[in-house]
């Protein structure tokens, strides 16, 4: 029998599981924090080091995605309220991706993949994130992603807001790697 040492990441989960526990169906409906943004129970709990969550996404078998959101934000409401109010979207995001949300004009202090700690705000500006909601999706390594310019280090990007059934496409895309292959646009179109 081995005993690993708790990782902060571990005891992160254990805590937001414990508060979920009990809270039966109600959990999967997101809720509205005191940042007026919505919150999907099961969207990534973050110590905010890109690298970090990269790799912990790797090591589930999953792959890292930032949702950019902003108070107010009516698209961004609606993401949540019918793009991931769709059971086959949801499962299939849960399965297959950790998602990070993150403000637009937020003051959280992140640790990007340089080692560099920005606020919130200040990383959306050196990714040039402009539109609400965005999503940038990352490579299944951070290996490398240190060297990169910050616009090269994901592969692929939604901003503002897509229908339900081109919404799940773009995470296919990325779950595919489609992105090594040709555009997302190409991707729908040999897709429907």
């Amino acid at each position: 029998m081995s005993l690993r040492a708790p990782t902060r990441r571990g005891l992160l989960a254990l805590a937001a599981g414990a508060a979920l526990a009990g809270r039966g169906a109600a959990a999967a409906e997101p809720a509205v924090g005191e940042d007026g943004l919505y919150h999907e129970p099961w969207f990534l709990q973050s110590f905010l080091d890109l690298r970090e969550d990269l790799e912990s996404a790797a090591a589930g078998g999953k792959r890292l995605a930032i949702m950019w959101e902003l108070r107010g934000c009516p698209y961004c409401r609606e993401t949540h309220l019918v793009n991931f109010a769709e059971a086959g979207i949801a499962s299939y995001i849960r399965d297959n991706f950790e998602v990070l949300q993150l403000n637009l004009v937020g003051s959280r202090k992140v640790i990007d993949f340089d080692r560099e700690e920005l606020a919130e705000k200040d990383l959306a500006r050196k990714y040039g994130i402009r539109f609400t909601p965005t999503f940038q999706f990352f490579p299944p390594s951070a290996e490398g992603l240190q060297t990169k310019e910050a616009m090269a280090r994901e592969v692929a990007r939604a901003p503002g807001y897509l229908k339900p059934p081109h919404f799940l496409a773009m995470f296919r895309f990325v779950r595919d790697r489609a992105y090594e292959r040709g555009s997302f646009r190409d991707f729908l179109a040999a897709n429907g």
